[in-house]
């Protein structure tokens, strides 16, 4: 917080000097003031801030979910079995190095500017840390635990479930965050490109008029979300899985 107090104090004191033109670097209290105004009904770009947060927002959750839902399995049956490793773990090796929006032009040529690139490029993004956590998580499970289920005649489901699985959980979680990091990132660079609502157009669009205050407000809506997803989801880890200790 202090660092983000001496930040502000900076910047009012540069826009106050006009060290650089408001044009370029508006005051805060005019940042703030265009913030509350495109909340409202003037909105920006025929959407107020709520209606290009909601689409954002929609995008991410859709894809977040997409990625949960068909990462944890693949990356928890990678663990389980060499033979689906063998065959999926060099996939995803091969196109996760590579940054998100690199495929973004291939699925505006394949789905169009709508929303099933968008969707598809942010679950690109998120799927492969999703995966990957599930599957170290599987491998890092106490082999002590298992032989011990086991041997008082744990079922194969009862010991995926019990032992396995909760083994599992601090990994996922973590790679749910990492993901989640990525994915936003991804949806705003994608929105900046192919868009007619999010935050990301709404930046992009402010950026051609030179509205900088609004680019501004945008950006700082965009940090703020961000930094609220990382929270949650820490908080989520520390109550799901309390034995592992302080999240980081």
């Amino acid at each position: 917080m202090a660092t983000l107090a001496v930040l502000l104090a900076v910047w009012w004191a540069v826009a106050a000097l006009q060290l650089i033109s408001p044009l370029f670097l508006p005051p805060p209290g005019q940042v703030l003031q265009k913030l509350i105004t495109i909340a409202g009904p003037q909105g920006f770009m025929d959407a107020t801030l709520w209606q290009h947060l909601a689409a954002s927002l929609t995008r991410i959750v859709i894809a977040l979910l997409a990625a949960v839902l068909i990462g944890v399995p693949v990356g928890i049956a990678m663990g389980l079995n060499s033979t689906v490793r063998g065959i999926l773990d060099p996939l995803i090796e091969l196109y996760r190095p590579v940054p998100p929006l690199a495929y973004l032009p291939l699925m505006v040529i394949w789905f169009g500017i709508g929303e099933t690139s968008k969707i598809l490029l942010i679950y690109l993004a998120i799927f492969a840390p999703v995966a990957m956590s599930a599957l170290a998580g599987v491998k890092s499970a106490q082999q002590v635990r298992i032989r011990a289920a086991r041997s008082l005649g744990a079922s194969r489901a009862q010991v995926l479930w019990l032992v396995i699985l909760p083994g599992a959980l601090p990994e996922i979680l973590t790679g749910l965050r990492i993901g989640l990091g990525v994915g936003w990132s991804t949806l705003v660079a994608a929105e900046l490109i192919a868009a007619t609502r999010g935050l990301g157009f709404m930046v992009q669009s402010a950026g051609e008029f030179l509205a900088t205050d609004v680019v501004l407000a945008g950006i700082a809506v965009i940090a703020i979300i961000a930094f609220l997803l990382e929270l949650g989801l820490r908080a989520l880890q520390r109550r799901l899985t309390p034995w592992h200790g302080e999240v980081q």
